[in-house]
């Protein structure tokens, strides 16, 4: 059996830490937007630019950060 391999996080630790103190600290954390709105933009962007591998993961925090269903599919599904 072929060995697993790294994460892009434990090959590059220090992008991990980037993400974790800037992304998810700093511009998460800002005031200016709700955590709703930022994560409704985010599926709305990545719907936008058709990268549905990525999607996974902000649309459960979207629906953690109390996004609703119906614009979630409105969002991708707007044409």
């Amino acid at each position: 059996m072929a060995a697993k391999k790294p994460t892009v996080y434990e090959f590059i630790p220090k992008l991990g830490q980037l993400r974790d103190d800037v992304l998810f600290g700093d511009v998460w954390e800002h005031p200016d937007l709700s955590k709703r709105d930022r994560s409704l933009i985010t599926v709305a962007m990545l719907a936008a630019l058709y990268r549905t591998d990525e999607r996974r993961g902000p649309i459960h925090r979207a629906l953690d950060n109390r996004g609703r269903r119906p614009e979630l599919h409105g969002m991708i599904n707007h044409r």
